[in-house]
């Protein structure tokens, strides 16, 4: 069978899961990308590097991968390309930029993928929060800035968030307080993001929380979530994300909020394949704060793989090869694997790196917990701050049964191997 996989920048996600579980598939895959040689570089580095997350892998497949140089940002030509391939079984992407080109591309082909309607809605906020209203399911005031939009913008109600309209990655995202300092910002954020459509939108308080789902089109399995701990304000950064786990959640997320959720993304459409949903439990009840459609990201899918005892990976890729969930509940994570930690290590500083732990399973400081690192950035890099998750040096994973066990070896590790910025020249 011939899986045609579209990306743009490489990803561990891509490299070290997708990949590897095409070639568990026994699938010829074909990489449609605008950076070709970034990908083969990538994929050519990976035979050297371990499996991140906090289980070593299995194996060490990495299928024969066709690369083909494509302006995958355009559903024209990926659609040209993917028709001068041999045919294929599936069309895939886990890029939050790309899915409604590739969902666009497998609906021309007459293969599985997310409605294309649904993969824009959940892209682009305006669309979401004007869908979620239409449809009664909850009101979250919203309202575009373009460069030209006259100030001050009527209709708003302070403190509010601005982000661009199809951000990723906390960029851009800051927590506005007036009028005059939502002058100041949007001047900042055209300079650097010309042409660009920002959304002002309702500030949500509360804690925020994760719900990871895998659909059909016809069910959806709700696989749990993460507590996500926020940088304080007025950035966004993604400090460190916690395990919820299932016998936790009816107090951290009641079945009303993962109700509410679900909900939401049915209205939205976003009911295949793999979903990462943000959302908040405030004073006026759950509200979603944006819908990624597709797998969590930077590291957390591997550690609820990990978690779930599953190759993750492997079961996102056989909805769009035109498989159904297996018959049964979703899976639940192993005793041994009750508590789960994503930890961020984050520049402070500008600089240059030059202490960067070896990438890897590290020796935890209590018995029975899975302990690893994962360098992202490398010995000498030039280090700027940028109060987005852009910032990450590094990421903690750590697994076990005790909360308490992992939590303490997640900090013997920040104590024991830290990452050092030194002054730039």
């Amino acid at each position: 069978m011939r899986l045609t996989l579209v990306a743009s920048k490489p990803t561990d996600s891509v490299v070290f899961g997708f990949l590897p579980a095409a070639a568990r598939l026994g699938l010829d895959v074909t990489l449609l990308t605008d950076k070709p040689e970034e990908h083969e570089q990538a994929i050519a580095r990976s035979q050297f590097q371990p499996r991140p997350g906090c289980v070593p892998a299995q194996d060490a497949l990495t299928p024969a991968v066709g690369i083909v140089a494509c302006d995958v940002w355009d559903a024209r030509p990926l659609i040209g390309a993917i028709t001068a391939l041999p045919a294929q079984d599936a069309v895939f992407s886990n890029s939050d930029h790309l899915q409604t080109q590739t969902a666009l591309a497998a609906a021309y082909a007459g293969l599985p993928g997310k409605d294309w309607r649904s993969a824009l809605r959940a892209k682009n906020k305006p669309l979401m929060r004007h869908r979620l209203a239409q449809a009664g399911v909850e009101h979250v005031s919203a309202t575009e800035i373009r460069p030209d939009t006259r100030h001050p913008v009527s209709a708003l109600s302070y403190p509010l968030v601005l982000k661009p309209s199809e951000g990723v990655a906390s960029e851009d995202v800051i927590l506005v307080r007036d009028p005059d300092e939502l002058v100041r910002q949007c001047a900042l954020t055209f300079a650097r993001r010309p042409g660009e459509t920002l959304v002002a939108e309702q500030y949500l308080p509360g804690g925020l929380r994760t719900l990871e789902t895998l659909g059909d089109g016809a069910s959806t399995w709700v696989l749990g979530g993460f507590r996500t701990t926020l940088s304080p304000l007025p950035f966004f950064i993604e400090e460190r994300l916690t395990w919820d786990a299932p016998s936790a959640q009816a107090a951290a997320a009641p079945e009303a909020a993962v109700g509410h959720v679900t909900g939401a993304l049915t209205a939205l459409g976003a009911t295949f394949g793999a979903c990462h949903t943000e959302y908040v439990v405030g004073p006026e009840g759950p509200a979603l704060i944006e819908v990624n459609d597709r797998v969590i990201g930077d590291h957390c899918d591997f550690v609820l793989s990990d978690i779930l005892g599953v190759d993750l990976f492997e079961l996102i890729l056989r909805r769009y090869l035109g498989e159904l969930l297996p018959p049964g509940p979703p899976p639940r994570p192993r005793a041994d694997r009750a508590h789960a930690v994503v930890d961020y290590v984050i520049a402070d500083r500008p600089g240059v790196l030059t202490g960067v732990p070896p990438a890897g399973p590290a020796q935890a400081a209590e018995v029975g917990v899975m302990l690893s690192y994962r360098p992202l950035r490398e010995n000498g890099d030039r280090i700027t701050v940028t109060g987005t998750n852009r910032d990450y040096l590094g990421v903690i994973t750590a697994i076990g049964a005790e909360p308490a066990a992992v939590e303490r070896s997640v900090a013997a590790l920040r104590a024991a191997s830290p990452a050092r910025i030194t002054e730039a020249d």
